[in-house]
């Protein structure tokens, strides 16, 4: 297969397989939309991702080459957040930084699989946890009034366990 240029926020280039980059919604729809093929030397800019990033997101693409199109989203089937494969789990133990700058890579570059699976993985994290073990865990501020808080909770009792 041919190869492409991607050129980090940091002037990193990658040199990557056209078909392992196409699966970037964001990268295919550029070379449409820019006429690029294979024979062109430009790289593609990337100027949301960093080479750090990009890296990670060119492993997990490349794992991945062969996974089935993920199907469009039905809001009528329950979404779970179980069902991460064990590759993807050992991949996504990064700290909590590198996790969320996967997600907003992901949804710039519109990878849809990896998308997914990190925002299962935040989700995870956040299961079953009170509201205060949370903010530990990200580090949230919390700036509500104690009135404040108790209004929220009473307008939210009815999702809360009984």
């Amino acid at each position: 297969m041919p190869n492409i240029k991607l050129q980090s926020s940091d002037g990193d280039i990658f040199d990557v397989d056209i078909a392992i980059a196409k699966q970037s919604g964001t990268i295919s729809t550029m070379l449409e939309d820019l006429g690029m093929d294979e024979e062109d030397d430009d790289p593609v800019p990337l100027p949301n991702v960093s080479a750090m990033i990009l890296k990670k997101v060119i492993t997990w693409c490349k794992h991945h080459k062969d996974d089935p199109p993920k199907p469009e989203d039905d809001d009528n089937i329950e979404k779970r957040t179980d069902d991460i494969d064990s590759w993807d789990q050992d991949f996504l133990k990064v700290d909590q930084g590198t996790l969320f700058e996967l997600i907003l890579a992901a949804n710039y570059l519109d990878i849809k699989g990896l998308l997914d699976v990190t925002c299962k993985t935040v989700a995870n994290m956040i299961k079953g946890k009170k509201a205060e073990e949370i903010r530990k865990t990200f580090n949230i501020k919390n700036d509500f009034t104690p009135e404040e808080e108790e209004q929220i909770r009473k307008e939210n009792e009815w999702c809360e366990d009984p």
